[in-house]
């Protein structure tokens, strides 16, 4: 069968979105498959590109050549999940966020205060309600997001799990003392929050791994601090790095802003690592079972501050919550298998 998954490209900007497109083409072919990427670019602003992105997936040549050219679509993110075919099935990341469980925070408020903003937000509900409803079969990846369309939409989805990238390769080694972070540098993934809460901490040391526009902010904040000697900003690093570093740390931070997914969550766990995380943080907060496999505590640095803390004093502990996380996530069935074999069922 031939199988297109049909997603979009911000240039330059590769994260987890493409990792799982690109995972999953590889799924479908090692169970003889074909599978190839159907993406267009796309930018989150300003809203006259958004609706050019839209207008572009609905055009008749766009969906014409997509649906001559495959036998089914497995349809990913926004807008790309308005092409048609006949044999299509929704695994969807997330929708256009910005205009849903984002509008009116501090995250969107030029979008939410402006007039184009609020002709935006009624295309795309009104688009997503009425084509979204017209896909037999509907996964998302994450209880978070499938709540999401619901409490949007009214259309339910059916949380679908799989593995992060290197699954088969995440290692553990004896805890030296240190935090580890890895992503993007903005402000949904709330770098802040940590950098704030090792201020009020001795001899505490903190990697971050990862690229994004707040670099420079954060720079200046662990200036500011004074916590040059003890907050490195690594960059992007290769992933026998990544590995490493999560193997070697003590805990992992992950407290994202209502997170779709997260992937480091996962990688923690496949890493023998706790993971501390926030009541807000989404999917990631949902995962962790707290006090068992890592921490849920409120997004202020004073309670990550007292988890880091007691993480210093009680190493035996954390690493029998590392060990917790590791048999969690063998629970869970998450596997790519078990993903090619739900969404094969879905398109016949």
């Amino acid at each position: 069968m031939r199988i297109a998954i049909a997603t979009v490209q911000v240039p330059f900007c590769k994260g987890g979105a493409e990792m799982h497109a690109e995972r999953l083409q590889s799924a479908f072919e090692d169970h003889g498959h074909q599978s190839d990427i159907l993406t267009l670019p796309f930018s989150f602003s300003p809203p006259k590109a958004v609706h050019q992105s839209i207008d572009l997936w609905q055009t008749d040549e766009v969906q014409q050549l997509i649906s001559s050219s495959c036998d089914a679509i497995v349809a990913l993110r926004f807008p790309a999940y308005l092409v048609q075919h006949p044999r299509r099935v929704l695994w969807l990341l997330h929708q256009h966020r910005a205009v849903y469980d984002l509008w009116n925070t501090a995250y969107t408020q030029n979008l939410s205060r402006s007039s184009e903003g609020y002709v935006l937000r009624q295309r795309i509900q009104t688009l997503d309600t009425q084509e979204l409803n017209r896909y037999r079969h509907r996964f998302s990846n994450s209880t978070t997001v499938t709540e999401r369309l619901y409490q949007f939409n009214g259309i339910t989805s059916e949380p679908l799990y799989h593995p992060p990238p290197l699954a088969g390769r995440y290692y553990n080694q004896p805890a030296k003392l240190f935090i580890f972070c890895p992503s993007r540098l903005e402000d949904l993934k709330r770098q802040t929050l940590l950098i704030e809460a090792i201020a009020q901490l001795p001899k505490v040391f903190v990697v971050f791994a990862g690229e994004g526009g707040n670099r420079q902010y954060l720079e200046t904040q662990i200036k500011e601090l004074g916590l040059q000697d003890r907050v490195c900003l690594l960059g992007h690093i290769s992933q026998s790095e990544l590995l490493a570093f999560y193997a070697n740390c003590t805990a992992v931070f992950y407290a994202p802003y209502d997170e779709d997914f997260g992937y480091v969550t996962l990688e923690a766990m496949l890493s023998r690592k706790p993971v501390i995380t926030c009541t807000d943080s989404g999917e990631p907060a949902r995962i962790v079972q707290h006090q068992q496999t890592g921490w849920v505590c409120e997004p202020t640095p004073h309670a990550i501050a007292e988890v880091i803390d007691w993480c210093w004093l009680n190493a035996d502990q954390v690493q029998e919550m590392g060990m917790a996380g590791w048999e969690y996530y063998q629970s869970l069935n998450i596997s790519w298998e078990n993903v090619v074999h739900r969404l094969l069922a879905a398109i016949e």
